[in-house]
């Protein structure tokens, strides 16, 4: 494509690696309740909004009845202990400074609710950078488009002029569905999943320098 007029970032797994930290977190739950959970499994549900209620059914399938909110609450308190000090993921932020050199607009168009979202890129201080933050709190999730045609609009930029960046296939889905070239940068709980549908897939923000892909 010729040089974009907005970047457009996933937020989960894409600008922090919220995934691996999520993974790990699911393993010591399931660990703690004497049992393991499977790769396939947790991948069934990266990038779906009811990755929770997969993880619980396939719990109950291999220790029966259990407390569902305590086993949540647990579970979001060793993700939040792990996200303490997590940033960004290495080269978003050259991405970020890229794009601002040339003018481009940059959004973030996520399917979690704003409080996550807002509360961690204020957290690592790049809240300010985007123009655009669109959430799953009015939208339906993705691999529905809504979310990307939504930010699309808030931006005033055609699709077709915007760069989606990915970690997850239903946000590939996604992107494309809304008309968003779509780049793939898969993170470790990802890396193994197939992005079908992807105009280009880098194996991480520092594969490629920002300036030759989003320059034209």
């Amino acid at each position: 494509m010729s040089a974009p007029a907005a970047l457009v970032f996933d937020f989960d797994g894409l600008l922090m690696d919220t995934e691996s930290a999520a993974l790990r977190a699911w393993q010591a739950e399931f660990e703690a309740r004497g049992t393991h959970l499977p790769t396939d499994v947790w991948r069934s549900g990266v990038g779906r909004r009811d990755s929770h209620s997969i993880l619980l059914a396939y719990l109950r399938e291999q220790i029966g009845s259990f407390d569902a909110e305590e086993v949540g609450k647990s579970w979001r308190a060793r993700l939040d202990a792990s996200l303490e000090t997590e940033g960004l993921r290495e080269g978003v932020r050259d991405y970020l400074d890229a794009a601002s050199r040339l003018g481009l607009r940059l959004a973030v168009a996520s399917s979690a609710t704003a409080d996550w979202v807002l509360g961690h890129l204020e957290r690592v201080g790049v809240r300010h950078r985007f123009d655009v933050i669109t959430c799953g709190d009015d939208h339906p999730p993705k691999p529905r488009p809504d979310i990307y045609l939504a930010t699309v609009a808030a931006l005033g930029v055609r699709a077709g002029a915007a760069i989606a960046f990915e970690d997850s296939p239903p946000g590939v889905t996604s992107a494309k569905a809304a008309g968003l070239h779509c780049v793939a940068v898969p993170n470790p709980a990802t890396a193994t999943l197939t992005f079908e549908g992807a105009d280009r897939i880098i194996a991480s923000f520092t594969q490629l320098p920002s300036t030759l892909l989003i320059s034209g």
